[in-house]
């Protein structure tokens, strides 16, 4: 039989063998956690920089265009400038002008209507 110390080792021992082999899975399972988690962050790495490569070109392109659109926005305010400088100046050259006929017309309409009452005898003059 066995006594109670040698029982007791048994029981020490045979916990220490099933934190052994727990810790032996523990670890393989780590160790496969670890490999995979590599493979992605290198199969990543790999993903990763071209598509730095497309954004850098993407961002690039971008400032290019950006640039033009800038150069087409001065020019197009340098032309509205103009348009308004044009029009400015037709309508001092020619609405000013007919506007001033248009009122030359108007008062001569007028002044011609008014002999024409006064020419006619009182008895058809219309009284306004």
């Amino acid at each position: 039989m066995l006594t109670a110390g040698e029982v007791a080792g048994l029981i020490v021992a045979m916990f220490w063998a099933i934190l052994v082999c727990f810790l032996a899975v523990v670890l393989v399972r780590l160790a496969r956690l670890i490999t995979q988690t590599t493979k992605m962050v290198a199969d990543l790495s790999d993903r990763v920089v071209p598509l730095l490569d497309d954004v850098s070109v993407t961002v690039n392109e971008t400032n290019r265009q950006l640039v033009t659109v800038e150069a087409i926005a001065g020019n197009m305010k340098e032309v509205s400038g103009d348009m308004a400088k044009v029009t400015g100046v037709v309508s001092t050259v020619f609405a000013t002008p007919l506007i001033k006929a248009a009122a030359l017309v108007h008062g001569l309409r007028v002044a011609a209507a008014r002999r024409r009452q006064a020419a006619l005898p009182s008895s058809e003059r219309r009284h306004p």
